[in-house]
């Protein structure tokens, strides 16, 4: 990372968490909190756990359900000296967790061992009437999955998510290996750096690197007409694609449009700058929905629904990008 002064550059040294003076239960709190930070607005995340205790007495970090129905354990460590310095490989404690997951055989099991002590550690219950955290519990991951379509793949498979400042070359080359055996585990860095005083985080993720398939084609639209990259498809990542912003330049949504969160009578004014307007409060449209449903983190173009037109954000960039694809074959 770079910092700029006119002409001039200074290179930025990451810090550690350590340095910093932050513990891991403090990482795994800013996670908790901020789970978002680990993927991209095309999943859903419903955050269910916190340090639970398997039979063998091993404590796992944080513990979520995503669209999918998959649990997904998240393992934590500071930096890669608490990595290394560790008796046990950090990708086999996390295999270990997984692997007791694993034995779940439906939600309301998960609902007792899981999610029911969490939330009467972490949620309260204004406005939810004599609900018990149980019942709560079941209410909430019902609802997930119902919404997400995930009810009849729920625990299917269990993903990993290994979560560091920095990684040593063994656990990296162990992941890439396990991937490659059908093990769904990757590897993110979060790299902090000290700013003027404030603390920024980087998320970098390293592993898995993506299939063929996984990659999309990224289209702009600039003045002097499409322009499409001249790049194969495995060059541009998931990542890549367009958002919101990217949506507004091309005229595929407008300012001023209502937006609905799907199945909910919420609704709110698009903004030119890609927020949104609802009850008097700009916020993002990833904001708005976990205001809405009440999870982790929400799929935002699947669960943001274009009012007029009554298509989700996701189905209207699929066809405007299938449409810009069109017309860029005819032209050539």
């Amino acid at each position: 990372m770079y910092k700029i002064r006119g002409n001039d550059v200074e290179t930025l040294e990451p810090a550690t968490f350590s340095e910093l003076g932050m513990s891991e239960n403090d990482i795994e709190e800013l996670l908790r909190l901020n789970i978002s930070m680990l993927h991209d607005e095309e999943e859903s995340l419903l955050v269910v756990g916190k340090q639970v205790r398997n039979e063998k007495q091993g404590r796992s970090d944080l513990t979520a359900v995503d669209q999918n129905g998959n649990i997904v354990l998240i393992e934590i460590k500071r930096d890669r000296r608490d990595i290394e310095h560790r008796k046990e490989a950090f990708e086999f404690q996390a295999i270990r967790y997984a692997a007791s997951y694993a034995t779940i055989k439906d939600p309301d099991e998960l609902v007792e061992k899981v999610y029911t002590p969490y939330l009467a550690n972490y949620y309260k219950k204004e406005g939810q009437g004599d609900l018990t955290y149980s019942e709560l519990g079941a209410r909430k991951l019902t609802e997930f999955l119902v919404e997400n379509g995930s009810e009849q793949t729920f625990n299917l498979k269990q993903r990993i998510m290994l979560v560091a400042s920095d990684f040593d070359e063994q656990t990296l080359s162990a992941v890439a290996w396990l991937n490659s055996n059908g093990v769904e585990i990757s590897c993110l860095k979060l790299i902090p750096y000290q700013i003027d005083g404030s603390t920024y985080i980087y998320v970098d993720k390293l592993l898995p690197i993506m299939d063929y398939g996984d990659y999309y084609v990224n289209i702009s639209v600039k003045s002097g007409g499409l322009q499409l990259p001249t790049s194969k498809k495995k060059d541009i990542s998931r990542r890549s694609l367009p958002k919101i912003d990217k949506l507004l330049e091309w005229g595929a949504v407008h300012d001023g449009d209502i937006l609905k969160a799907r199945g909910r009578e919420e609704e709110g004014v698009l903004l030119p700058n890609g927020k949104i307007r609802s009850n008097g409060e700009e916020v993002s449209l990833q904001s708005w929905l976990q205001g809405i449903f009440g999870w982790s983190s929400v799929q935002t173009y699947h669960f943001t629904i274009h009012k007029e037109s009554g298509k989700s954000l996701g189905e209207i960039r699929a066809a405007f990008m299938e449409q810009l694809e069109k017309e860029s074959i005819i032209k050539e």
